[in-house]
């Protein structure tokens, strides 16, 4: 019986394997916010490392973590590097591309909790009095990030961060127009 118990928990072992190495090697996480304000109001909170503390959603998890910025203060050559609790895990993005109200890319690469490289992009569209914005992100998944996606997917996980972070995007974006 026992022999027949550990035969079955090795085939679903085996199944889950092969499950997670046929997933996708690749991700892209997506979200958008239309925000009452021009492009370059919105791009001016992004565009600059230092303003993120007011609406990141990953600035609040611990606020014990220990930040540092080199390079140029902000646009392209701007670089912000972390290290935080279990949360926030700790690693570094370095500002890439930087287009005036159109534009942000950032190479995002993490440390710990896992190691990655990933591409971040946030875009600018003015639309009458508004600007639609979209934070974006892509990457690869190694084995283990295709194993956990059988369980939770990576849009999952980042997606309600990303709108998190667009809603205190916008209110500190709105309320610093309104002055």
């Amino acid at each position: 019986m026992l022999k027949k118990i550990l035969i079955a928990f090795a085939i679903v072992i085996l199944v889950l394997v092969v499950v997670a190495a046929l997933q996708p090697s690749d991700f892209r996480v997506v979200r958008t916010a239309a925000i009452s304000a021009p492009p370059e109001a919105v791009f001016a909170q992004v565009n600059d490392f230092h303003n993120w503390d007011s609406w990141s959603p990953w600035a609040k998890l611990d606020p014990a973590m220990k930040q540092g910025y080199e390079g140029s203060p902000s646009g392209k050559g701007a670089v912000y590097a972390w290290t935080g609790n279990h949360s926030v895990g700790e690693g570094r993005m370095t500002l890439t591309e930087s287009r005036p109200a159109e534009l942000v890319r950032i190479d995002l690469d993490f440390v710990k909790p896992f190691k990655g490289h990933n591409k971040t992009e946030f875009t600018f569209r003015p639309e009458g009095k508004q600007t639609t914005v979209t934070w974006s992100m892509e990457g690869q998944k190694n084995f283990i990030s295709k194993a956990i996606g059988l369980f939770m997917s990576m849009d999952r996980m980042i997606g309600r961060n990303f709108e998190q972070g667009l809603i205190q995007l916008k209110t500190v974006v709105e309320t610093s127009v309104k002055k």
